[in-house]
């Protein structure tokens, strides 16, 4: 028997080494895809569920917001949406990093084609996603024309891709897009179902139509690959009239841009712009156009084209901004069936 007892006394004791001895699991780290907010210090079931309701959904969308917007969404103290943003900013890696991570990154961005073969070129392949691309230009050099083949030729490229399309001086016309369907032979009726189109009726509505695509985007389960705003400023133009309104228009512009930058961040999206035009009244040598808006627009928008009439119902797009094209300048022409490269006559001998 005592035997017995000291076996099983060595045994136990062996048992108890072998635990000591045996290294711990250690915690695998998620990835950044498996990352969710509740992984956030301060976030609960309640406050996540907060953040959720209005389009904060995921680690990045709480990494860029502000902390008076994560205030505003669920209520916390100043020091805790502060905690939340830095968290998520250390989660997702948003410090430094190298150029071939960048390089890298921007392997995801896709260019939309415009269907002309000089359009595009200027482009360097055509409309980026991850980026604001700003047209202006008088009525009818061709800014809304861009925007609806835009739309149509995102959805030939990616057919389960949604558009969204804010129309804030009534000019989208679903016409025109079975049109274009049409002529790059895809079914109109289904192009039209995967746009959704917006009608803004001053600045303010404007603003928060952009806001609330987060929220869109989350509840549908929605593909989103272009947002086209037509035309950015005209509501702005309208309503922030003489130079004592200037200083606030600017800053309701300020923060119009950056939810749009924003949007095309965190989804990879495409967001055209349309913008109005006026005459300077000092010019006196070259064009006098400028677009409306000032350095705000300007420094916001990564590029930027300027659209004019040329000779015999043709076009022409100037890039005078690009953070890695030269300017240039090429001819198209509008057609119904889309946009074209203008045909070249030859001289007769």
């Amino acid at each position: 028997m005592e035997t017995e007892v000291l076996i099983n006394e060595d045994n136990l004791m062996l048992d108890n080494v072998e635990e000591i001895e045996q290294p711990k699991e250690k915690t695998k780290k998620k990835s950044k895809d498996d990352l969710s907010i509740e992984d956030l210090p301060g976030v609960g079931a309640a406050t996540a569920e907060k953040l959720r309701s209005v389009g904060y959904d995921n680690p990045m969308a709480i990494a860029v917001a502000t902390p008076g917007e994560l205030i505003n969404a669920s209520g916390v103290s100043e020091a805790v949406a502060r905690k939340m943003i830095n968290s998520a900013r250390d989660m997702l890696e948003m410090g430094f990093e190298t150029g071939n991570e960048v390089l890298k990154r921007r392997e995801k961005v896709v260019k939309i084609t415009t269907g002309t073969k000089a359009f595009d070129a200027l482009l360097n392949g055509g409309f980026e996603t991850g980026a604001i691309t700003e047209c202006f230009g008088e009525f009818g050099s061709g800014k809304t024309q861009v925007g609806h083949v835009l739309a149509v030729n995102t959805i030939k490229a990616y057919p389960k891709s949604t558009i969204i399309y804010v129309d804030t001086e009534n000019t989208f016309r679903p016409e025109r897009i079975i049109q274009l369907a049409n002529g790059v032979g895809l079914d109109p009726v289904k192009v039209l179902k995967q746009i959704r189109v917006a009608k803004a009726y001053n600045s303010d509505h404007q603003m928060l139509l952009i806001e609330k695509i987060p929220e869109l985007v989350k509840e549908e389960g929605l593909d989103l690959k272009l947002v086209v705003v037509d035309s950015l400023t005209a509501h702005f133009r309208a309503e922030y009239i003489g130079r004592g309104t200037l200083a606030d228009r600017q800053q309701k512009l300020n923060k119009h841009m950056h939810a749009l930058s924003k949007l095309a961040d965190m989804y990879n999206a495409c967001v055209y712009v349309t913008n109005q035009v006026m005459s300077k009244p000092d010019q006196f040598f070259g064009d006098p156009t400028v677009s409306i808006g000032g350095h705000i627009v300007g420094h916001a928008s990564t590029f930027r084209i300027y659209l004019r009439k040329g000779r015999k119902g043709t076009r022409v797009a100037k890039l005078i901004d690009a953070p890695n094209l030269p300017d240039s300048e090429c001819g198209f022409s509008v057609e119904e069936s889309g946009m074209k490269d203008i045909k070249i006559e030859k001289a007769e001998k």
